[in-house]
Formats: structure tokens, C-alpha cells, sequence
């Protein structure tokens, strides 16, 4: 069995945010009681634990004013306030507890005997590492499947100082099981996917490729982001305009990629398809959201018995 290296920076860098957060709201609550302010400490504290909501909204907000002409069927207000909820509720749950704390709790598995079985590579997105699949990593490992999910780094760097990851993971995979693995990306996880099978001729290595909420054609939000691989997920970026420039045109025939009109970070929807694959809507969820979605899951499970 085989298991990741350690939890990474990022890890550790949510554990301080997160951990700050929670000392920030004891003091404040712990100094405005003694001072007689309890409104004011409760204040507080709900501004640190729910502080997140009022970004998130923001992030809605501008998805709606900037659909245009976008054929993706509109969510409506009630749509979007329900993904808006599920995001509050799954955001710190990935980002203040999985990828921090609980990163490593799922090792890969690499059994001595999984020849003739399978497997899955995982690919997490921007800010995030390999603790956002757990929900994945327990199931996979309940029934058996031979996985890898890995941890991109550096965390702000190019996309392509990633691809090399992402290289090792599925020809890992391969060597062990003997079959060609399903790939599954979030967000970004996708674009690294995706750099890294027009450089390795990823047709020949992966058996089929799933993402969700990946920005394929860039997305709005990206403007407003100051690292570099931000900068590779603008809108007609010359890194995506490269990419596109790279790709065999058949190679996309492998993909089945997930979008919603209500993803609050890939906006506008269509942007998160990609052009001759097979693009499928999950009205009504936000981009976090999207990974605990069914219908994912079952795509995978398609393709891990598909010949």
C-alpha cells in the first residue's frame, strides 16, 4: 500500500488559518463578556464562524450579473440561494476540517494484488489538496478499488510545474493494476489533466477522464486572482489559448465534464464545458458542492466497469 508523502504545505497553512480563527473568537467573545458586551462577543463570533457566507454571497451575486448570453438554463433566485446554503455548510467542512486535519486519513491503495482491477487517480483544484476526495477515498477503499489521489504543489505556481504529479500517480497506477486508470479533477484538477495529456499523450494512459467544475475555458472570477495559475484560468488566457493549441482534437471524446449554473467560482456556466465532450449539467450546486453530487460518483462507477 502506498500512501502520499505527507500532508503538504497547504495543509498546514489551513490548519494555521483555522486554528487562528478559532483562538481570534475565543479571545474576542472571552474580553467582551468580561467587559459586559455580550451582544458584541456573539457578534464576533458569528462574523469569524459565518464570515466565509458573506463572500460566498458576494461570489453568487456576481454570478448572476455576469451570465449574459449564456445558454446554460438559468438558475432561479430560490436555485441559487439553496446552493448558496449547501456551499456555507460544505465549504468549511473541506477547508477547515479535511484538507487540514484529515488529509491523510484515506491512503492510497496500492495492494500487492490488484492486477486485472482498475483504478482511479484523483485530482483536486486551486487551494485545495488531496483531503477534498475523502467522501471518495472511503468508498473507494470500502469496495476495493485501487486508487491514487494526489497532492498538487507548489500551491501558487504554474499549472505546468504540476503535470509531472500527475504523471507519476497514473503510471503508477497502471504498473500496478495492469489497466489504464479513470481520472477524476475538480476545478483545476482539470486544466493540470488536461496540460498533462496533450504533453503524454494521456489517450494512451487513461482510460477515461471525469471533471467537475473545471474552468476549461477560463472563468470570470480569475481576473481577481494574483497567482500565477489564477492568471492560466482567465478568461481567453494565452496559457488556455496554448493549450487548446496543444491538444489532439479526438483526445476530448474522453472526457465527461460536470458543470452547474450555479457554480459560484467557474462563471459563466458554459465556461466549465468543454467543446466536443460530454458536458453534463448539475443544476442547483455550487462548485464545492459539486463533488459530494451523485452523479459523479456514478459516472465513475460506469467507467470503472466499462471495457
Amino acid at each position: 500500500m502506498a500512501g502520499p508523502a505527507g500532508p503538504g504545505r497547504l495543509a498546514h497553512l489551513q490548519q494555521f488559518i483555522t486554528l487562528g480563527a478559532i483562538v481570534l473568537a475565543a479571545a474576542w467573545a472571552g474580553w467582551n463578556l468580561h467587559a459586559g458586551r455580550p451582544w458584541l462577543a456573539v457578534a464576533g463570533v458569528a462574523l469569524v464562524g459565518f464570515g466565509h457566507a458573506l463572500v460566498l454571497a458576494f461570489e453568487v451575486v456576481l454570478l448572476r450579473a455576469t451570465l449574459g448570453g449564456d445558454p446554460t438554463p438559468r438558475a432561479s433566485a430560490g436555485a441559487l440561494l439553496r446552493a448558496w446554503w449547501g456551499e456555507v455548510l460544505a465549504a468549511p467542512a473541506v477547508f477547515c476540517w479535511r484538507q487540514p486535519f484529515r488529509s491523510q486519513r484515506w491512503p492510497d491503495q496500492l495492494p500487492a494484488h490488484v492486477q486485472g482491477i482498475r483504478g482511479v487517480v484523483l485530482v483536486h483544484g486551486f487551494v485545495c489538496n488531496r483531503g477534498l476526495w475523502n467522501p471518495w477515498l472511503q468508498r473507494l477503499t470500502a469496495q476495493g478499488t485501487p486508487f491514487i489521489a494526489v497532492n498538487l504543489e507548489p500551491v501558487f505556481g504554474s499549472i505546468d510545474d504540476t503535470i509531472g504529479i500527475v504523471d507519476d500517480a497514473v503510471r503508477k497506477l497502471k504498473v500496478a493494476t495492469g489497466l489504464a486508470p479513470v481520472v477524476v479533477a475538480h476545478s483545476m484538477g482539470g486544466l493540470v489533466l488536461r496540460r498533462w495529456w496533450a504533453e503524454h499523450d494521456g489517450a494512451s494512459h487513461v482510460h477515461h477522464a471525469i471533471t467537475i467544475g473545471t474552468p476549461h475555458q477560463g472563468t470570470w472570477l480569475a481576473r481577481w486572482g494574483h497567482t500565477v495559475n489564477a492568471g492560466q484560468m482567465r478568461m481567453a488566457s494565452g496559457w488556455l489559448g496554448g493549450l487548446s493549441k496543444r491538444e489532439r482534437p479526438d483526445g476530448v471524446q474522453r472526457f465527461t465534464c460536470f458543470y452547474s449554473n450555479c457554480d459560484n467560482i467557474v462563471f459563466p456556466p458554459r465556461l466549465a464545458t468543454l467543446p466536443g465532450a460530454d458536458n453534463r449539467h448539475l443544476p442547483g450546486l455550487a462548485h464545492v458542492h459539486m463533488v459530494d453530487a451523485p452523479e459523479p460518483w456514478a459516472e465513475l462507477q460506469r467507467w470503472l466497469k466499462a471495457d
